[in-house]
């Protein structure tokens, strides 16, 4: 090869990103919209914190959370979300406020499914948070609640956390007084929970 040659492949191997820069969107209801908190101390702005320590500012985190949302509002403005920020990898933090709210597991899973897909189709990768329900809801519910997320990420093959709040549910100190939103003090832990799955997709 000619020295001319080999000038424009070092010419050309100069101009690849030496790391790629992924744009990440969380897609939550109220735990991950930092209710209760000043948005600051929630667990969004701590994983932008995370990813700016790890690969010096090349990837960027969006909150598109909703407080009180759920998997069918999600649903709805989804599509807005996609078209608006183009993302790489969608984190879906949704299903929480269907379960308090007792709605069907069987619809949850239709809308679950339906955003993946959704995502899917603009390119994106899916990170699928699930999450568990306080035990009077009664066994059968729980059960068919919990086993939605895991159904869903298995047949959709998303990359899955089987329970966001590992670790910081039930824990008093972690917890705000309504026992269902993580307190300053749980945020750290719900990085690290979405931490292990969320660096196999950068």
């Amino acid at each position: 090869m000619t020295k001319y040659g080999v000038a424009l492949i070092l010419g050309w191997l100069l101009t690849i990103p030496s790391a790629w820069a992924a744009k990440v969107v969380v897609f939550g209801d109220s735990i991950s919209a930092a209710y209760g908190l000043d948005v600051k101390q929630g667990w969004v702005v701590k994983l932008q914190q995370k990813l700016d320590q790890q690969s010096k500012g090349k990837h960027t985190v969006i909150n598109a959370s909703l407080s009180g949302e759920t998997t069918t509002g999600g649903l709805t403005r989804l599509a807005k979300i996609l078209q608006q920020h183009q993302p790489d990898i969608i984190i879906l933090e949704l299903g929480g406020n269907d379960g308090l709210r007792g709605q069907s597991p069987v619809a949850m899973n239709k809308n679950l499914v339906a955003m993946i897909q959704q995502s899917k189709q603009q390119k994106a990768k899916v990170l699928l948070l699930g999450m568990k329900i306080p035990p009077n809801y009664g066994k059968a519910y729980n059960q068919a609640f919990e086993s939605t997320f895991v159904t869903v990420a298995k047949n959709e093959k998303v990359a899955f956390v089987p329970f966001f709040l590992e670790g910081v549910a039930g824990q008093e100190a972690l917890m705000q007084a309504d026992g269902i939103h993580p307190s300053v003090l749980g945020q750290d832990k719900l990085v690290d929970n979405v931490w292990t799955a969320l660096k196999k997709l950068l």
